[in-house]
């Protein structure tokens, strides 16, 4: 069985942002940055090469191995940002309508670009995700 890919790195978050070519889409970037530190009271650490997380917690595969994820975290895309934050938390539907345009998958959130979400709804998913998966991996 191969290694997990996606892991605490020692690359430098900020070069990777510097380097996000869309100045909208790193303006947005920071905002989250702020925005997911506030919410974890954990600083920002790159996930493989292209991911920025927050905090982490340690969960079993269904083969019963265990493996490490950020608590939250998002990854600028060519056509969207990409944010870790679906836990399935109760509430997590409704907040999805009030949030504005997006796309929603198993674990991740789709958005083309914030102004298109409603920041305090965004804010309240991205915190009841967090605190959701830390009441079913607690350390």
């Amino acid at each position: 069985m191969g290694e997990t890919k996606t892991k605490p790195t020692e690359a430098s978050v900020e070069s990777f942002l510097a380097n996000v070519a869309d100045e909208n889409l790193r303006a947005d970037c920071y905002t989250l940055v702020s925005l997911m530190e506030k919410i974890t009271g954990e600083k920002p650490v790159m996930w493989g090469p292209s991911i920025v997380g927050f905090g982490k917690y340690l969960y079993n595969t269904h083969t019963g191995r265990g493996n490490e994820i950020c608590l939250t975290g998002f990854s600028p895309r060519k056509d969207s940002l990409s944010l870790y934050c679906l836990s399935g938390f109760p509430g997590q539907n409704e907040m999805l309508q009030q949030l504005g345009k997006h796309k929603a998958g198993k674990g991740c959130l789709y958005i083309k670009k914030l102004d298109d979400v409603n920041l305090d709804v965004l804010q309240n998913l991205l915190a009841s995700s967090a605190a959701h998966l830390k009441t079913i991996f607690p350390d």
